[in-house]
């Protein structure tokens, strides 16, 4: 199915009629360009008849894409007036679509998506839900998407794509636009200038890679920084008796202050720089490393190791 995307004029011909002007305070950048929405779908390897989330869709741009594609989307989106004015316009651009309002949104905030409106097509199958939500508060989400494909808002995307992974196993994937420096913080490998936590809390979920550059002229409005499509594909977590929470606090105990050795940073944590030190050797790293040398695996490693007390769990 081809579907006609959305171009510059329409973009903002759309913005104008609903009264929205993109937000720094929402992180929202519309893409512009068809050939940008085409490439994230193509690297997201969408299939059709697959379920999709997308978190903020906008106006629409993405949306469009993998309806195109034809996927089944979940869009969630923050903004009332983008989430109401969503279904009109995706309605307009594939024909056969029939709008079934759902809630209005204002129910119970226990985590549960709030779908404020569905697309379906001939057959009565959902072809669009619109979930009208903060993504960070969710905690179900319909139809059990096996992609997560957005172009992120910048301000939370990092813990956006965590928290994702993280509550919905259903995930397989994830093919994300961000800030490029985000880009090669989620991919970096251990060792690199650009190693850090969200490396690490990226790789305890899944295998990560840079896989293309977007220019500041396919947004409106145009960022001051460079954007990138990062992949990510889910693997088994690493094999440990720690928690993921032990291990995360390790991580974030490691990089509180870069410059420190491994021995001193996770002092407070263990309980001494003794303590660190014993935890460390046991695990089999060199307590005089500090965070960037140090894997994914060996940050469970050492969470094994240290007192489970002065640890989360």
């Amino acid at each position: 199915m081809t579907v006609e995307l959305l171009g510059p004029a329409e973009i903002r011909e759309l913005a104008a009629r609903a009264g929205v002007r993109p937000t720094k305070t929402l992180g929202q950048n519309f893409v512009l360009e068809a050939g940008t929405v085409r490439k994230i779908v193509r690297q997201a390897d969408v299939v059709s008849g697959e379920t999709v989330v997308e978190v903020g869709p906008g106006l629409g741009s993405l949306t469009l894409g993998l309806l195109e594609a034809g996927a089944d989307v979940v869009a969630v989106e923050i903004d009332p007036v983008l989430a109401r004015l969503l279904p009109a316009t995706v309605a307009a651009h594939v024909p056969g679509l029939v709008v079934r309002p759902g809630s209005d949104g204002t129910g119970d905030a226990d985590g549960t998506a709030e779908v404020v409106a569905e697309l379906l097509d001939a057959a009565g199958r959902p072809r669009l839900r619109v979930v009208l939500a903060d993504a960070l508060d969710l905690a179900t989400l319909p139809g059990r998407p096996t992609a997560l494909v957005a172009n992120l808002p910048y301000n939370v995307s990092v813990p956006v794509l965590l928290t994702f992974l993280e509550r919905f196993d259903s995930l397989a994937r994830a093919l994300v636009m961000v800030q490029a420096e985000v880009a090669d913080r989620l991919a970096a490998p251990p060792g690199s200038r650009t190693y850090g936590v969200p490396s690490v809390k990226a790789a305890w979920y899944a295998s990560a890679r840079r896989t293309a550059t977007v220019g500041r002229a396919v947004f409106w409005p145009a960022p001051n920084v460079d954007s990138a499509l990062v992949r990510l594909d889910r693997r088994a977590a690493p094999a440990t008796s720690a928690s993921r929470a032990a291990v995360f606090a390790v991580v974030d105990a490691a990089f509180g202050q870069r410059r420190k050795t491994l021995r001193q940073a996770l002092a407070a944590l263990a309980g001494s720089p003794a303590a660190a030190e014993e935890a460390l050797r046991a695990a089999g790293v060199d307590p005089g490393a500090r965070g960037e040398a140090v894997d994914v695996h060996g940050f469970a490693r050492i969470a094994e190791h240290l007192r489970p007390g002065d640890l989360a769990q």
